[in-house]
């Protein structure tokens, strides 16, 4: 750390303590040259994550976009959006990529969505996947039905 009195590139660490919840760390130092003492702070760099579109254009990765998308597939059906946006986001930072493409998220939307609700899934390719007709939504469906078998409802007891 260089001094801001002398210049001198040196220092020991005199006290170190947390700031801020825990979120960063206040350090007073002291030059190994002239003995001036100053205060530096420790903070977590934030990554940040580029989303690149379709059309190749790149932006900041933008949760409630994500959010916004999952919700409109997701109302009316007992699903926690936020939670599955949150394991998203979560196993995107945790990548430690810096960049990912719309059709990886998308991928990764409509994996968690299969796996918690079949309507919620198909609203979400519908839009997703761009199914241009009747034909292309109906091919997915049958997809969905050959891979995820019926549950064997038992028939309701009848009082007689």
């Amino acid at each position: 750390m260089k001094c801001p009195a002398c210049g001198h590139t040196e220092s020991k660490v005199v006290d170190s303590r947390p700031v801020e919840e825990n979120s960063s760390i206040r350090r007073r130092r002291e030059c190994l040259s002239c003995g001036y003492r100053f205060t530096t702070f420790e903070v977590i760099e934030a990554q940040q994550l580029v989303v690149i579109k379709k059309n190749g254009s790149k932006e900041l990765f933008d949760r409630a976009k994500l959010l916004g998308g999952i919700l409109k597939a997701t109302e009316k059906r007992p699903v926690d959006a936020d939670v599955i946006v949150s394991e998203i986001e979560a196993e995107l930072y945790n990548s430690l990529r810096q960049e990912v493409t719309t059709t990886e998220i998308g991928e990764m939307v409509m994996e968690k969505l299969k796996a918690s609700d079949e309507v919620a899934y198909v609203r979400f390719a519908s839009v997703y996947r761009e199914f241009k007709d009747v034909d292309s939504f109906l091919t997915e469906l049958k997809s969905l039905k050959k891979k995820a078998p019926r549950k064997k409802v038992k028939p309701a007891e009848t009082d007689a």
